[in-house]
Formats: structure tokens, sequence, C-alpha cells
């Protein structure tokens, strides 16, 4: 007994010392780079076959293999991914999401090309570089874990590891090469996949899928190390390997047997479960960016064209209708994709186990071996199935509720690893099972006629779930969370929504699939199969469901026609090119379809291009004069984009302030208004500092005597705009003229209007904070604050960077859930509420960096907000665009490149339209110029009059003492100072 727990020992030493180089790996990678690199798999798998190939094929020694393969050809590929893929995304920001999509684009093009060369076969005669004996892999192992971690503790180059890890840019302006860092990063995470890989060749399946997958499962070690601990991935890969290896001494009886000896053949997988569904996440950024889940705008006819596509197979007859039938249901595989990832944004890695699913709920309802359910009708399991399948999508949904980017791909890919092998690959769930088609549609031809009436259900589905309020809540979902909820959104419920629907289409299309090969085939649903099907959809477009049929038809027909492993290559292809063609092969082919249209124009002499010149100056200097758009694009970026996008042309302004200078988009509250600030670059998001000097906002003058103004009547509006809503009007900096008040605009109406359909807001609901306190570890970032935010008051709170203000404001937005203390909303305890729990009760929030929904127009924003907001109000989103003066042309065009201002105007509207009681703005004058920011003072003014409660945090102290009637101070986590503007702030009485 002792000496086979010592040899099982010895055995489960030498597998995981396999698996604590994997971690190594993955890890230094991480902490170089910050990508997960989902390729280490595929790397090690090429390794592998270079040394075969050296050593068996073409009869190297050894020695040299093993040095070209390991010290040459590995740390070369690491280099050269780091250079011509991930570099260029490094660029772009470095979204782990984006670097997410082109490491499993790696994988796919690797496997691929790994399948084309060396074809889909195992093979057994991997040479041996180390002995079985695992005192020398394990000395390997923990020789590298110890040089990595005395080369990043002790030198030059770990201390510059170490910066760049911490804050790249900030690295690079203290004169660190982080390319010379991120690419030694690559090329030793290279190394030790390629060593991982021929160490492990000798006793597993050399082949292109299954290896790459089983060194993808050990990832474990990495994520329960949190991507950083080396030693901690050395102890837990050594601690499961030996694990593994003395589970199979036991020999359990009955109905628990298979399930045993599936946990102990696969613990690295159950490890993986555990470290990505348990433990805490790795990421924390949104799943996909933008970029990758943008809808592609369908050419015309191509609807037409693809309806024919897809009839014609019906002409079609043997071999070659049997693969067409295999496209509609992969297509239905692909919808569901198009639901989860491109509509809400998730990442999705385990589609394939869904459809597995489906498959085996069909088959197995169909022979009557489903527990507890008779025989069943071929199609009437097929609806079982999918109804069965459908509650499992939670299985994903769940984790994505708190995990985004780089932890909700491991967690989706650890559920599809785990369906894979404790189910498909266990013969009590699989063993002779066969799939036979429905009654009627036996052949072919009747079959795919059955499919295209399947899929176009599917198709009516995704397309329900794609338009109207349902998709316009995923939408905003996708294109920000944060906001979402703060619209309203339930946000968890539509994720597990979006992760169930997703669901019921993958088991749809996996059952179709399997009943048009007739049979229940595992290896059709590998996780492999999972990341291929992701990246297909994601290169084509995600928010497409003509994508998805083109994804599908290329899947089918390239592996059909052509050598295996082209579809996989070509879509990694594509994948790995996301950082040089970020918005897509569409947009690439566009915009070079453009460049070649433009070349093959005619082109002009010297002359005439400097007569072209000296017009396009005497244009500019003549005004009314009507100009190319070329031009007015232009100056459209220099004077803050007042033109309007898609106009051919427009009137040069006579001057700054005439009302001719302003778009259908930039009319903001007024005419006279200075012109709005431009666009801020993608990911940018400007401050009030970034206001022109020229028009910086001038000092505030002394209040005017009681004498030269006289306060308005209980309940009137505002009777000028320098006037408050309650006591004597204050004193408007100079500047350009502007009307008394939004609502005196023809056509915009009070947001207190039409009474009969909004009720009064009374002053018995106030919100309130008592006693909150928040720490970060030793730091108190808030110590016992409490405030008031009455109804008809506008108050205010500044202080210091680092006081507390944006703590604060998130207790209250429910963003943020306070260690201690309460926060009240007309008496009524709401601390332990979420965010879009509180903006149904009325509370509504606006954000310092702007939340807009980049995908939709700016109409389809503020409709988000009315139908999911505190009232259902059907003229509420016509009455917030015609407050925020949004309701001409520019109520139409997307959001995503609108100047700032006008985006800002968006988010009030959004946030007005769910007929909020509190409105809590976060530096709302952010990016604004100087026009703007009066204009958006009158705004809140008028409301105030009208009996909202406002909450302003914001640095410009002289639009809070124009606007605020209260005034608290923050500092160190207290407020130290509280009461009326003029004299907190007036710096005579020291405020």
């Amino acid at each position: 007994m002792a000496s086979l727990t010592y040899d099982l020992t010895l055995a489960g030493l030498s597998v995981g010392s396999a698996a604590a180089l994997t971690g190594i790996g993955l890890i230094v990678t991480y902490r170089a780079t910050g990508v997960l690199n989902f390729a280490h798999g595929a790397i090690a798998m090429v390794c592998a076959y270079l040394l075969r190939q050296f050593t068996v094929e073409w009869g190297w020694p050894l020695a040299l293999g093993a040095s070209v393969t390991l010290l040459l050809v590995a740390p070369a590929l690491g280099m050269a991914l780091e250079r011509f893929v991930f570099r260029p995304l490094s660029l772009l920001g470095g979204d782990p999401a984006q670097t997410l999509v082109a490491s499993i684009g790696v994988f796919v093009l690797l496997v691929g090309g790994a399948a084309l060369v060396w074809g889909t076969g195992a093979r057994a005669d991997a040479p041996t570089l180390v002995s079985a004996d695992p005192w020398g892999q394990l000395a390997v192992a923990v020789a590298l874990a110890v040089g990595v971690g005395a080369v990043t503790r002790w030198t030059r180059f770990g201390t510059e590891l170490r910066a760049v890890v911490d804050d790249r840019s900030l690295a690079v302006l203290g004169g660190i090469d982080a390319d010379r860092v991120a690419a030694a990063g690559w090329a030793f995470g290279s190394f030790t996949a390629g060593l991982t890989g021929v160490l492990l060749a000798p006793y597993v399946r050399l082949d292109p899928y299954g290896m790459p997958l089983l060194v993808m499962e050990v990832m474990a070690v990495a994520v329960a190390a949190r991507m950083r601990s080396l030693p901690v991935a050395v102890l837990v890969a050594l601690g499961i390997g030996v694990a593994q290896s003395q589970l199979t001494r036991l020999h359990p009886s009955g109905w628990a047997e298979p399930l045993l000896q599936a946990v102990g053949a696969n613990l690295f997988v159950v490890a993986l479960l555990v470290a990505a569904l348990v433990l805490p996440g790795i990421g924390t950024r949104d799943a996909l960016p933008r970029t990758a889940t943008a809808r592609v705008t369908t050419p015309p006819g191509a609807w037409a064209v693809a309806v024919v596509l897809f009839l014609l197979p019906l002409g079609f007859a043997g071999s070659d209708l049997h693969t067409s039938v295999q496209v509609p249901a992969l297509g239905v595989v692909l919808l569901s994709l198009v639901v989860v990832t491109g509509r809400g944004g998730q990442i999705s890695l385990g589609q394939a186990a869904y459809a597995g699913l489906g498959a085996l709920f069909t088959a197995l309802l169909a022979a009557g071996r489903f527990p507890g359910v008779p025989r069943l009708p071929e199609l009437a399991a097929l609806a079982v199935a999918v109804l069965l399948v459908a509650p499992l999508g939670v299985l994903t949904g769940w984790p994505a509720i708190k995990r985004h980017g780089l932890a909700l791909a491991v967690a989706t890919f650890a559920v599809g690893v785990g369906v894979s092998r404790f189910v498909f690959a266990q013969p009590y769930a699989v063993a002779g099972l066969a799939l036979d088609r429905p009654a009627g549609f036996d052949g072919d031809r009747a079959y795919y006629v059955l499919e295209l009436v399947l899929l176009a259900a599917a198709l009516l589905a995704a397309h329900t779930l794609r338009r109207g309020r349902t998709g316009r809540a995923l939408a905003a979902m996708r294109d920000h969370e944060a906001g979402a909820s703060a619209a309203g959104v339930r946000v968890p419920a539509l994720k597990l929504t979006a992760f169930v629907a997703g669901a019921a289409l993958a088991a749809l299309g996996g059952a179709m699939l399997g009943m048009g090969l007739r049979a229940f085939d595992a290896t059709a649903y590998d996780p492999v199969r999972g990341l291929l099907w992701f990246a297909a959809v994601v290169v084509l477009g995600a928010d497409s469901v003509l994508g998805a049929l083109v994804a599908a038809a290329l899947l089918v027909g390239l592996d059909a026609g052509a050598r295996g492993g082209v579809a996989a290559a070509l879509i990694g292809v594509l994948a790995v090119l996301v950082g040089r063609f970020p918005e897509g092969p569409y947009e690439a082919l566009r915009a070079a379809a453009s460049r070649l249209r433009l070349r093959r124009g005619a082109t002009l002499t010297p002359l005439g291009a400097r007569v072209r010149r000296h017009l396009r100056r005497a244009d500019r200097a003549r005004p009314g004069t009507l100009v190319p758009r070329a031009v007015t694009g232009a100056k459209a970026s220099v004077d803050g984009g007042r033109g309007v996008p898609g106009a051919s042309g427009r009137l040069l302004p006579e001057s700054p302030d005439s009302p001719d200078s302003r778009g259908p988009g930039e009319e903001a509250y007024g005419p006279g208004r200075p012109p709005s600030s431009s666009p801020p670059p993608q990911g940018a998001h400007p401050t009030r500092e970034s206001r022109p000097a020229q028009q910086s906002r001038p000092a505030r003058p002394a209040p005017p005597t009681p004498a030269a103004t006289a306060a308005p009547p209980a309940g009137a509006p505002p009777a000028a705009p320098a006037g408050s809503p309650h006591g004597p009007p204050r004193a408007e900096s100079p500047g350009p003229p502007v009307p008394a008040a939004p609502p005196s605009r023809p056509g915009a109406t009070r947001p207190a209007e039409d009474g009969a359909r909004r009720p009064a807001r009374t002053a018995s609901r106030p919100l309130a904070a008592r006693r909150l306190h928040v720490g970060y570890g030793g730091f108190t970032a808030l110590d016992g604050v409490s405030l008031d935010i009455p109804p008809g008051r506008v108050t205010a709170v500044v202080g210091p960077n680092g006081a507390g203000k944006s703590t604060l404001f998130h207790c209250l937005a429910g963003t943020l859930r306070p260690s201690d203390g309460q926060v009240l909303l007309g008496g009524r305890d709401i601390t332990r509420l979420a965010a879009h729990a509180r903006t149904r009760l009325g509370i509504a929030r606006t954000f310092q960096e702007l939340a807009v929904f980049p995908s939709l127009t700016v109409a389809e924003n503020v409709r988000v907000g009315a139908e999911q907001g505190r009232i259902a109000d059907p003229g509420a989103v016509e009455r917030a665009l015609r407050l925020l003066a949004l309701d001409g042309p520019v109520r139409s065009l997307p959001a995503a490149g609108l100047p700032t201002g006008t985006l800002r105007r968006v988010e009030l509207a959004r946030a007005l339209a769910g007929s909020p009681r509190v409105l809590l703005l976060d530096e709302p004058a952010a990016g604004l110029d100087t026009g703007e920011v009066d204009a958006l003072a009158r705004v809140l003014r008028a409301l105030a009059a009208d009996g909202m409660a406002l909450l302003v945090v914001e640095h410009d102290l002289d639009l809070v003492a124009d606007l605020a009637h209260t005034v608290h101070v923050m500092a160190a986590g207290r407020i130290v100072v509280s009461g009326p503007a003029d004299r907190v702030l007036d710096p005579r009485t020291g405020g």
C-alpha cells in the first residue's frame, strides 16, 4: 500500500509539474502585458508538433530539435504575437475584452493551421524530452518559478516589469520601454507554453484539438493564484496533480461510480469551475468593446440575396444537400451568440455546451431514456429539450451578474469545459445513443425545409430581442452597464434573460445539427468549437443576424469543401487583425473601397490645386457662402462640431453668436449661445479644465441689493434667467443674450405642465443620508456623513479631491453600499436597494464621465429612461426632448460622435424622462463651455422651482454659487461646513 501511495504521488507530481509550467507562463504573460493568453495551449501544441517534425520526420538529434523549438521558435512566436497582434491593441487602449478576442483568434488560427499542416489524427510517437521520472519535471518547474521570482524582485528588468504592470502609460513617461518589457513577457510565456507541450506530448494524445484544450484546463492554477502569485500557482498545481492521482485508488459502486470516476479523472476541470465561479474574478472591465459588438449596416438587397442562397440547396441532391442541412442548424446556434454577445455585450465561450445539451436531451427524450419522461416523438422531443436547456443558461448567466471581461470569459469557458468532460465524454450519458429525424422529414430535402422554418422562427425571436423595449434595454446594458442601471434597467435580470434566451437558441440549433447528422457526436460540441463560433460571430458582426448566417455558411462550406482546418485558420486570421481593423472586416473593406474610388477619380494639376486652396480661403472669408462638406467637416472639428452629420453643406455663420451658426444638434437652449465643445476622442472624458481660455467663466460678481430685484410670487416660474426659484435672483455673468428660461422656448414645455399626467411632487419625500461610513482597507472614505436633500432646493457638495464626494454620491445613487449608516427616501430605508431599484423609486442620476448609449439614437436614449423609470408616461420623451432642445433633427442621430454638450443634454433628458423626484448630478458641467453651463444652470433652476430635489457634486464654485441654495463642504470624509451658498463660498467669511 505504501508503495502504491508513493507511485501515485510521483505520478501526480509529474502531472502537477506540467500544470505548474502552464500557470507560470500564463501569469508572467498576464503580469507583463495584461493579456489572458487563451492561445497558451495552442502554442504548446504547435511546439510539440514542431519537435516531433524535427526529430521523427526529419531525423534531427533530440537536443538540436529541442533547442531550436524551445530557445528559438517558441520565443520568436511570442515576440511576433506581441509585435503584430497585441501591440496595436495596446496603442488602441489595451481593452482586455479586445485582447481576449485577439488571443482567441490566435488560438483558432494555430489550431486550424496545425490541422492543415499535420492533419486531425492523433499522434502517439512524440519524442520524450525528460524521462518519466517526475523529479526532473518538478525540478524544471521549481527552477523556473524561482528564476522568475528572482528576476522580478532583484533586477532592473523586474522593476521595470512591475512599473509597466502598475501603470503602463506612466512607466513610458518615466523612460521605460514598455514594448520591450511586453515582448520579453510574451517570449517567456511562449517558451513555457512550448516546454509544457513537449513535456506532455509523450503521455497524452498529440492532436490539434485535444491537446490545446487539455493545457487550457489547467488554467485553474493561474486563476486560483489570482494571476499574480507564482508560489501559489506551483503549490496549487502540485496539490491538484497529487490529489487527482490518489483519487484513482477509489473504486465506488452504485449510481455514484461513474460520477466519482469522472471527477477523479478531471480534477483540474473541477478546480477550474471553482476558481472561475467561486473565487473573485480577475477582470473588472465591461465584457466587449463597442467596436467588437457594433452592428454592421446591412447592404441594400443583402437579405434578398441571403434568401435566394438559402433556397438554392433545395435543388441539390446527395452529399451536397447532406452538407447543406448543417448550415441552418449552425446558423441558429450562432444566433444565440448574437443575442448574448452582440446585443447583450456579454462574453459567452460556452455556447457549444448548450448546443450539445440540446442534441443530447433530444436524443434521450426520443429514445425514452430521459428520467421520468416517456418516449416522445422527435419533434416533441426537440421542443421539450429546448425548454429543459433554457433554464440551464443560468449556469453562465448567474456569474455574469457580478463578473465582467476576463472573469466572465473564464467562467463561461469553465462551464463549457465542465459540461464537455462530465456529460459528453461519459459513457453513462451518451453510450448507444442515436438521433433520428422527425416523422415525415426523414429525407434531406424535407428536413432542410423544416430547418428553414425553424431558422425563420429563430430569426424572429432574435429580432424580437433586438427591437422594442427589451432591445433598447439590452443595447443600453451593452453600451454602458452603469448608465443602464441608472436609467432603471434591471441589469441582473436582463443578463439572465439574455443567457437563458441564448441557451434556448443554442439548444435548438444543436438539436437540429444532431438530427441533420443522424447521430449525437460529442466532438461536434467540443469547447474548442465554442471558441471558434465565438470568434466567427465577433469578427463577422456580433450584432448582425445576417453576419451569423454568413458565418455559418462559411464554417460549414469551408470545412466541407476544403481540407479540415481552413475555416478555423480564416476566422483566426480575421480575429488577430482586430487591432489593425478595430471596426471589423466590413468597415475595413468599405474603407479600402473608398480609397480605391478616390484614387481612380480625377486629379488636379499643381495649378488647379493652388486655385482650389485660394477659392477655399476666399469662401471662408465671405460669410453666407455655401461650402462643400469637406470644408465644413474640417471646420466642425475645430469649432465644436456644429455641423449636422450627413449634411452636404451649410452656410458659414456671420459670427459665433449668430443663430445661423447652430446646427440642429446644437440649438441647446436658445439663440446666442457660444459654440459647443467638440466631441471628445473615443475613451476620453473632457473636464471643465478643457474649456478654451477665452471662454473661462468670469469671477462671480457681488450679489445685487434687494432693492434692485424682487422675489417672484410663491409657486411662480422664474421670471428672468438670473432669477433663483426661491429668493432674490442672482446676477448673471456677462455673456450673450439668452432667453428667460428653457420652458419659454416655442414648443417647449416645463416639466410641471400637463399635471394631470404627472403626479405633483410634494415635500414629504426628501432624500437623506444618516451617519454613512465607508472604508477601503485602512482608509476611511466617509466618516459619519449626514445630510438632507429637500425638494424644491438645489443642494451642492464641494471639496478637494479625495474628500469623499464621489463615495457619498455613489452611496446615494446605489452603486456603493456603506458599511454603516442609512440612506432614506421619504423615511424609507433604501440602503440595500440597487441602483435600478432606486431609479424606479424616483432617484435619477447623471455621470461625471458621459453615460450615454452610442448605438442608440438620441430619442432612443431618452426613451430608455422613460420606459424604465418611475412612471410610464407616453409624453415624457417628447417633453424631455423639447426641454433640452433635442427635438429637432438631432433626435434621429446616433449618440456616437455627437459633441460633448449635446451628449450632456441627452444624459440629462434621459434622467428626466423617468419622472424622478430626486436628481443627482455628478460634475454636470464637465466638458461644457460657458454658454452651455449657463443654459444648464437655467434648466436646473427651473427643475428645482418645479419641486424636484437636486444634489450637485461640482468643482466649479462659480456654478455652485450661482445655483445652489445649500452647500456642504467635505474634507477627509466628513462634512466640515454647511450653510447657504453666499455664506459658505464667500471668501470674506472664511468659507
